[in-house]
């Protein structure tokens, strides 16, 4: 099969799994939306064991628990909203927010380190927590808010990866010239990475009026929205490049024809939403 069509068809099956699941969950019925992530998940640990050459078997375990275990207390807290009250639920929450956090801040030192370095078992078992396993916790707690389970917040957020992941190729494709970050992705261009934010915020505005319909003064929520994923989706996308250059690899996996793995389809979405996540409580905090 010629190498386009197969990259159109999987990203297509990807794309209409992805909303399918999305969309047509309810506050009654999640599993679809849960069970899905919770593949993707699965799916995206086993590929970053690859990159890091560790053992696969405790890591998905630990995966599953983590996961399985936040879907139960969302689930319940979603049935009975009393319990999202428990301080007990809103300080693991935090903590593991927190942690979160900081794995993103040693993400980010990782991606700047330019010695051509190897990484520590600990710091592998860091990553695998806090830069996979978390964010994929808190990707499937963003659409929850005070009035339950709303998908235009999570598909919104979609959208604008996708598009700042699109516009930052077309425009560093017409007129890049200045290289971004040469020595991890040599295709990634200062111009593309400007076009990609400035599309994305372009996106939210109409995202925030036309589909979500929130009030005109709220709308600076989705441009900082967008803002927050041209610039993290970014380092997002750097960073799992870092991890495939130490492990001389250039997919993180092949489940995805032409696409290539979970994790290079989701690198941008696991870093960016523990920041929309934490920008979010903050709006409600002081809302």
């Amino acid at each position: 099969m010629n190498e386009t069509l197969k990259r159109a068809i999987s990203g297509a099956i990807y794309v209409l799994l992805l909303l399918a699941s999305i969309q047509f969950s309810t506050n009654e019925n999640l599993e679809f939306f849960f069970i899905l992530f919770g593949v993707f998940l699965l799916i995206a640990v086993y590929e970053f064991c690859n990159l890091t050459k560790i053992n696969k078997i405790i890591p998905i375990a630990i995966a599953f628990i983590s996961y399985f275990t936040s879907y139960k207390i969302t689930s319940a807290t979603n049935a009975e909203p009393l319990l999202y009250s428990l301080k007990f639920n809103a300080n693991i929450e935090l903590i593991l927010l927190f942690i979160c956090l900081l794995v993103s801040i040693k993400s980010i030192f990782f991606l700047f380190n330019k010695k051509n370095i190897t990484i520590s078992f600990l710091s592998k078992i860091i990553y695998l927590v806090g830069y996979i396993i978390l964010p994929f916790i808190f990707i499937t707690k963003i659409p929850f808010g005070s009035s339950g389970y709303n998908p235009k917040i999570i598909i919104s957020i979609f959208l604008l990866i996708w598009t700042n992941d699109t516009f930052a190729f077309i425009v560093g494709k017409s007129i890049g010239k200045r290289k971004l970050f040469e020595s991890v992705s040599p295709k990634k261009t200062i111009e593309g990475f400007l076009g990609g934010v400035f599309f994305a915020v372009i996106t939210s505005y109409l995202i925030s009026k036309y589909y979500i319909e929130i009030k005109e003064s709220n709308i600076y929520i989705w441009i900082i929205t967008a803002l927050i994923v041209g610039v993290f989706g970014t380092i997002g996308d750097l960073i799992e490049s870092k991890f495939k250059r130490i492990a001389e690899a250039k997919d993180s996996g092949k489940i995805m024809p032409g696409h290539g793995g979970v994790l290079d389809r989701l690198d941008s979405i696991i870093f960016v939403a523990p920041i929309i996540f934490l920008f979010y409580q903050i709006l409600n905090y002081v809302s």
